[in-house]
């Protein structure tokens, strides 16, 4: 049994490819961006623009967690954005899976949709640093799972 179960259940789970990437140690507010922006998209279209993000080409768009996000060209009806390199590369992975467990079902390529991208929270790995007079302050680190179905439309 598997130790996080997907939020979504797909309708017809022979249609449907899934693939979880487990306790990342990527940013959870990039994860989250990152999920709603490949939402919808083709699983090639959705590795090609995680590729270009790697590269900077092309930035994500953040509306959720904006606040002091700088203006980036080449986003549609949106102004802010970054480059999330690091949490692109993991999520770029778990695509390749998600990509490689679609062909093992059997399942047409171009005709598979992300209907399901969801980034969360995971544990929480707590380490303090010490300080001057006995003092300590918390470094804590919390890891993100990202779940990714796509389905045959």
């Amino acid at each position: 049994m598997a130790r996080v179960n997907y939020a979504y259940r797909p309708k017809d789970e022979l249609n449907a490819a899934k693939a979880m990437g487990y306790e990342m140690p990527i940013s959870f507010k990039h994860a989250v961006e990152i999920c709603r922006a490949i939402k919808g998209k083709k699983i090639d279209d959705a590795i090609e623009y995680l590729e270009d993000v790697v590269a900077m080409e092309r930035a994500v768009p953040f509306k959720n967690h904006k606040k002091k996000v700088a203006h980036k060209k080449g986003l549609e009806k949106w102004y802010a954005g970054r480059y999330p390199v690091k949490a692109s590369t993991y999520i770029l992975k778990v695509l390749e899976n998600l990509k490689a467990n679609a062909e093992y079902k059997g399942l047409e390529l171009n005709r598979l949709v992300i209907t399901h991208a969801q980034a969360k929270k995971g544990r929480v790995i707590k380490r303090y640093m010490p300080r001057a007079y006995g003092r300590a302050t918390p470094k804590f680190k919390i890891l993100t799972t990202v779940e990714i179905v796509a389905e045959v439309r």
